[in-house]
């Protein structure tokens, strides 16, 4: 059997964002500039950058759809295929991964049901990894749209879930979400070998007094 080629709609934003997009492009001498604002209004509009919508912001800025694609799967917050309502994206750099990122990943994959770069069968979480997001000072930590979510264990993870599966998602919202750094007895008991394994090698392997 012959495959039915996938029907491509044309692709515009709505009034109000496409006045948005105009005033955008204006601040700018080159059209090029706005590329970044102009694909978050179609990523506040659709979720996702369809080829479609490529298409119209090449035509836009006056740009070929091969350089909007480049921008589109350059940075982690734009995404070419549909995503979940909510997109937890955990910081897996140094820092992160050094407090217990790794952990963080595993309980959502449990959680949730799914690895990364999936999407739940609801269409409501999607999980993904990604570089540095220069917080390194609340590690472990993710982004979920547009807010940050710090000092992550199992257990906040959990709870920030339960509280985003009970309401809608929030696009414009862009302040952090600042939870208190847990005490260092709960670090403790994420990582009870923390540091001993250093020790032995300096020492050679013999028993050291703990500070």
């Amino acid at each position: 059997m012959t495959p039915v080629p996938r029907r491509r709609e044309a692709f515009t934003l709505s009034d109000e964002r496409l006045e948005r997009a105009d005033r955008i492009i204006a601040r700018y001498p080159g059209k090029l500039a706005a590329i970044l604002p102009i694909l978050w209004l179609v990523t506040e509009e659709k979720g996702w950058i369809s080829p479609e919508a490529m298409e119209w912001v090449a035509a836009k800025l006056d740009c070929s759809p091969a350089k909007v694609q480049a921008v589109v799967t350059f940075y982690t917050m734009f995404d070419d295929h549909p995503v979940g309502k909510y997109k937890l994206q955990v910081c897996r750099t140094l820092s992160c991964e050094l407090m217990g990122a790794r952990r963080i990943v595993d309980h959502l994959r449990e959680r949730l049901g799914i690895e990364l770069g999936q999407t739940t069968g609801d269409g409501m979480f999607t999980l993904q990894e990604v570089e540095c997001l220069a917080s390194c000072g609340t590690a472990p930590m993710m982004q979920c749209n547009l807010k940050f979510y710090e000092h992550l264990t199992p257990d906040r993870v959990d709870a920030l879930l339960d509280e985003l599966e009970s309401r809608e998602p929030e696009w414009e919202d862009v302040e952090p979400v600042i939870w208190d750094r847990p005490s260092d007895d709960a670090y403790r008991a994420m990582f009870p070998e923390s540091g001993k394994a250093l020790r032995r090698e300096r020492t050679g392997g013999a028993e050291v007094e703990e500070l």
